[in-house]
């Protein structure tokens, strides 16, 4: 990374501005813009987030909004309503609220003295969310915008769902928000009053996962800031990236085969992290091309930033498996349009454990031996199976890869083809076709592609999961008659890899995935017949000379970081265990970034949170997750902490949620409440 501080403009800040929206409430901003502004009038781009700008965002904050400033923008960071120091209350979200309150936010900035009148909107995961929602109800001065690991379909492919499953991330991040939520503003900016918001905060919040799970099938909750429910409704141009390692890795490529307006595509090998923090590496002059972007669409300059491919991404080389990884080998390749004309979708028949070669497809297909025809392979894997999956969506802290797959085979229905005489390589999403049954009416299927190196050693490359109760529709799910013979398709994420000469490819099948997604509520016999069951590689053959050149972005750049000092130490721990006792198996994961100290404001943060994710032996019943998080600000006299946690259990029938929420001050409780509530399980 490469810190700048000679920029074209000089830029001045403007810490905390109140920022009035339709209903009286005011939302907390902060400004960076070119001096020249108040005689010069600029574009304005607007990050519009929960994550509380003046601390726990400010150092990320001012590597790109002062870098951008510097480039001729009016940047604004806004804090959501009930979040940092803006009033109000967050009670869920992107709720028809807080794309309003957007609304009247960019026509705000529109009316600046200092503002042109043009307005773009810009973030990561809730920010690119906001961006791409306000874009769908096309604010009269939104030109352009610049979107980062984020999902256009909020049911079947957010941390909620996926395939119908029940993501264990649905109570990650509502541990997440339930945290945030109930943060206190500092009273070095709203003064006496920092008491009385943050009790209201306190009193209005509830645990977000009672109203994730109230809703557990596609419904007008989840169609609501859907864009996928009409990408017509966006009319203005889109930049969009993600990273392999992100939970986001599918949404780019919808954008660009589903949008009609100006649109270019970027995927590299990252987790949850902007492409220029980028990790695993390389990470990329994306701050470069998103002035590039601005200065196109915002200010009109004639810079070729539409020329080149409309997908770029980062074809990953095969590599041993890690939970983490600094860098990942590859190559840097274009398609010109997406659907690519390059990728072809190559149909391989499962037989007999083989993933067998294309050619023999027609073969299996016609006429033949019947028994062989109608060959059946079953599985009933084990609740261990999944531990070593990994995060859903990977965020590098603490390492949060999946591991090696073998373990999760052994209790896996698995396929391999034969050893690879040359190179394959692959780009978008595979596709796995099953013929089936079941002896339980509600299952699951978990697909997962590993790359097989000569030693033996699985990296997985992709996943996917299906809620077979849902394989005519994900949304709309019906039950399965034990024994009936079904036919559905399990999607798989997008990816782009190399296999290389001398390895295999693997599909391994199984019927639990726990914890990364809750198990069926009884242990499934899943039976697979042969004759109809395929696997769907989307190949992309090997050309030479690829059209992107070798480095097509530069060296990262950014301005440089608020100064902070690291009081106490972060840990990060992530731990598999059984107890082979009372075979009680357990991952803990603990992210304690410990005690910083944000030098601008002399103000000391602690953040830790705690998860735990539980089962005993086969029974699918005993599936338990907690999350829990102690938020911490002190700054002279003023100290407050916040502890948050949320417990989800199961019956066979039910869903338990057993949550608390403390606000202390000056280490004396202050506020307390806890919540006991049960909501049914509605095929799942």
């Amino acid at each position: 990374m490469r810190f700048v501080t000679e920029l074209p403009c000089a830029t001045t800040e403007e810490e905390h501005v109140e920022v009035p929206v339709s209903d009286g409430t005011r939302l907390s901003a902060r400004i960076w813009r070119p001096v020249s502004s108040d005689r010069e009038p600029v574009p304005a781009v607007l990050e519009y987030i929960p994550y509380r700008k003046r601390d726990l965002s400010s150092v990320r904050d001012s590597m790109h909004h002062p870098y951008l400033a510097g480039h001729g923008y009016a940047c604004v960071r806004v804090d959501l309503r009930g979040t940092g120091e803006s009033e109000g209350v967050l009670t869920d979200e992107y709720l028809e609220q807080e794309q309003a309150d957007a609304e009247d936010v960019l026509a705000w900035l529109a009316a600046q003295p200092w503002c042109d009148g043009s307005t773009g909107m810009m973030g990561i995961s809730w920010g690119a969310f906001a961006a791409l929602q306000v874009a769908a109800r096309q604010p009269p001065s939104l030109r352009a915008v610049v979107i980062a690991s984020f999902t256009d379909d909020r049911y079947a492919d957010d941390m909620h769902y996926m395939g119908g499953a029940l993501l264990s991330d649905n109570l990650a991040e509502a541990g997440t928000m339930f945290a945030y939520g109930t943060c206190p503003p500092d009273p070095a900016v709203v003064g006496a009053r920092w008491r009385e918001m943050w009790h209201e905060r306190l009193a209005h919040t509830r645990p977000w996962v009672l109203q994730w799970l109230r809703h557990q099938r596609r419904d007008d909750y989840w169609r609501h800031a859907s864009v996928c429910e009409d990408y017509t409704a966006v009319r203005c141009p889109v930049l969009a990236s993600s990273g392999w390692a992100d939970g986001y890795s599918n949404a780019v490529t919808r954008l660009l085969a589903n949008l009609d307006v100006p649109r270019k595509g970027l995927i590299g090998p990252w987790s949850h992290k902007y492409p220029h923090v980028g990790e695993p590496g390389p990470a990329i002059g994306y701050l470069q091309e998103v002035v590039r972007w601005w200065d196109h669409w915002l200010k009109g300059v004639d810079n070729g930033v539409m020329d080149g491919p409309m997908l770029r991404t980062w074809m990953q080389d095969s590599v041993p498996p890690s939970t983490s990884y600094e860098e990942r080998p590859g190559r840097w390749v274009g398609e010109p349009d997406w659907p690519s004309p390059h990728v072809r979708p190559v149909c391989h028949p499962l037989r007999g454990y083989r993933i067998d070669p294309p050619e023999e497809a027609a073969e299996a297909a016609g006429p033949g031996d019947r028994a062989r025809h109608d060959a059946a392979l079953t599985v009933r894997s084990p609740l261990s199976v999944g531990q070593f999956a990994g995060k859903w969506a990977s965020y590098n802290a603490p390492p949060d890869l999946p591991y090696d797959q073998r373990e999760e085979d052994g209790g896996s229905l698995v396929f391999e083809t034969g050893t690879l005489t040359e190179r394959v390589e692959i780009l978008g999403s595979p596709t796995v076709h099953l013929e089936f049954s079941a002896d339980e009416p509600v299952a699951m299927v978990a697909a997962r592609l590993s790359d097989v190196s000569p030693d033996g050693a699985a990296t997985r490359v992709t996943y996917g999961l299906l809620n077979l109760t849902h394989r005519n529709g994900i949304g709309t799910p019906e039950p399965l008659e034990p024994g009936a013979r079904y036919r559905a398709t399990v999607e798989l994420n997008g990816v782009a890899q190399a296999f290389p000469p001398g390895h295999r490819i693997r599909l391994s099948l199984s019927t639990s995935y726990w914890p990364l997604a809750w198990p069926p509520p009884r242990p499934v016999r899943l039976t697979m017949y042969e004759g109809s069951s395929t696997l769907t590689l989307p190949v992309r053959p090997v050309r030479e000379p690829d059209v992107v050149p070798a480095d097509p972005f530069g060296e990262p750049e950014a301005a440089p970081p608020l100064a902070t000092t690291q009081l106490t130490a972060p840990e990060q721990r992530w731990e598999v265990k059984r107890d082979l006792v009372d075979y009680r198996s357990e991952l803990e994961i603990v992210k304690d970034r410990g005690t910083v100290r944000y030098e601008d404001i002399g103000l000391d943060v602690g953040i830790r949170a705690h998860e735990r994710y539980t089962a005993v032996a086969d029974d699918f019943t005993s599936a338990r997750g907690e999350a829990a998080w102690t938020t911490h600000f002190r700054r002279d006299d003023w100290d407050v902490r916040v502890e948050t946690r949320t417990v989800l259990r199961c019956s066979g029938t039910e869903f338990h949620v057993d949550a608390t929420l403390d606000g202390f001050e000056n280490d004396r409780r202050v506020f307390s409440r806890t919540w006991n509530e049960t909501l049914p399980r509605d095929l799942l």
